[in-house]
């Protein structure tokens, strides 16, 4: 066997037995970088590229990214049913995410490339393109997330794995929202998406290193799947009253963010009187607060449990996002980020550390690890915000007179901006916090944690 035969071969048939190394956390927690850069660049700038640069009707770009957000939602479930059945020689997970990085970067530039065409022309442009992004997305990201609670196993373990990780969401945060709006503004919308992809993609082959899984009873986990249809993992994914509460709530967060990052630019530009540019401004401070704040946060779950955690999480977000209805300037704007930044990094740190909390509870149920099943569901549901997203905004817009491409718009379209991100999110971190506090997994780690260490579906086991 050749030098890169054999490499090859040590590559497809690692297994990870006990805590993983720095050098498996911090390879794996690399991922999390190009997959925040890739996503918050495509849901702070792609509706304002199409809209306020292309001319294409606010309307029309909103019936796109409804049917983005479907496909998105619809390819979670099935994506991860498909993974978690699915077992060959390099694993589960691995072969998902080798197959789609390549795609996937490649969409993502093309997204931000559209031929010189008429509205019309550029939705169905943004239609196939998103469609061929958002396929090899699930593929990637999905597979990649539902490593995190095979690799880490307690509660303890995923808030301490979950701060390298979370960092690097942060600082790909920072240059897709806030970075994002240097490159276009010097280079253009074509190159910025060309070297975000370049470098996501440098990322992702980066990370592989720290993408190990554990081995497992095949013969056991073979006779439990076959005694657990397709039809019942659903069944019993969505009466989990643990994982309901859950994944409403991250919904309802989810489109709180989705909606701020999607606002800011225009919260910038009609609001607060500043020029594209100035959106980095208001952008960074959210994420650089954040930085610290990742570290704090890990230790809150750690010494409360994820439950509590979250209420804490909701409280501060919500509370925050309602100064963005004070300031007029965007020094003023940029300070209100700041204490924004605090209720962002305790949603990075707490809702995976919650699901794995929830996943873990489930195998004691149905005596299998279905991560990426409940990831999939989870996306399933999240994507929703993609649409609260585009329907919000829509709505807001066209309520306040704001007219596509116009150089000036009317005062009230400052006034539906300021409301947009400043008081639409309260409302849904209110609904979120109800929906936290009827969680039922109230510790740290539940029994649930030593009946998964006893498994042959997750133990360290001959393979």
């Amino acid at each position: 066997m050749s030098a890169a035969g054999g490499s090859l071969a040590r590559l497809r048939d690692r297994r990870l037995v006990g805590e993983p190394t720095r050098a498996q956390t911090v390879a794996y927690g690399a991922s999390a970088f190009p997959a925040n850069l890739l996503l918050q660049t495509f849901s702070a700038f792609v509706v304002y590229f199409y809209v306020d640069r292309l001319g294409v009707p606010a309307g029309w770009v909103a019936g796109a990214m409804i049917a983005h957000g479907i496909l998105n939602a619809l390819l979670n479930p099935v994506v991860g049913a498909a993974s978690d059945r699915r077992r060959t020689r390099w694993g589960r997970r691995v072969p998902w995410i080798g197959l789609g990085v390549v795609p996937l970067v490649v969409a993502f530039a093309l997204v931000w490339m559209p031929p010189p065409l008429p509205p019309a022309g550029l939705v169905v442009w943004f239609l196939v393109v998103v469609a061929i992004y958002d396929v090899a997305y699930v593929a990637v990201v999905l597979n990649v997330s539902a490593l995190f609670p095979e690799i880490f196993r307690t509660t303890a373990e995923r808030a301490r794995g979950n701060s390298p990780r979370q960092l690097f969401a942060l600082v790909g945060m920072i240059l897709g929202t806030a970075g994002a709006p240097l490159l276009y503004d010097s280079v253009g919308w074509a190159a910025m998406g060309l070297v975000l992809a370049v470098v996501s993609l440098g990322f992702f082959c980066w990370s592989v290193v720290g993408m190990v899984e554990r081995p497992v009873d095949l013969a056991a986990v073979r006779e439990r799947e076959a005694a657990v249809g397709l039809g019942d993992q659903l069944r019993y994914t969505f009466a989990n009253r643990a994982f309901v509460t859950y994944v409403l709530g991250s919904l309802l967060l989810q489109s709180t963010t989705a909606i701020l990052l999607a606002g800011v630019p225009f919260y910038v530009r009609y609001t607060v009187g500043g020029t594209d540019a100035d959106a980095t401004l208001l952008l960074a401070p959210i994420f650089v607060a954040a930085i610290p704040a990742i570290v704090g946060w890990s230790w809150v779950v750690r010494r409360v449990g994820p439950r509590t955690a979250m209420l804490a999480v909701v409280v501060v977000y919500g509370l925050a996002t309602c100064l963005y209805l004070i300031p007029t300037t965007v020094i003023g704007a940029a300070a209100a980020g700041l204490a924004v930044g605090l209720g962002v990094a305790g949603l990075m740190q707490v809702l995976e550390v919650a699901l794995g909390q929830v996943i873990d509870d489930d195998e004691t149920r149905t005596g299998l690890r279905r991560e990426g099943m409940y990831f999939g569901a989870n996306g399933f549901v999240v994507r929703g915000s993609v649409v609260v997203q585009a329907v919000v905004l829509a709505v807001v817009l066209g309520a306040s007179g704001y007219v596509e491409g116009a150089a000036a718009q009317a005062p009230e379209v400052a006034t539906g901006v300021r409301l947009l991100i400043g008081a639409v999110p309260v409302v849904l971190a209110a609904a979120a916090f109800v929906c936290f506090w009827l969680y039922p997994l109230r510790g740290r780690d539940d029994a649930a944690v030593a009946a998964a260490e006893s498994s042959p579906t997750a133990g360290d086991l001959t393979v």
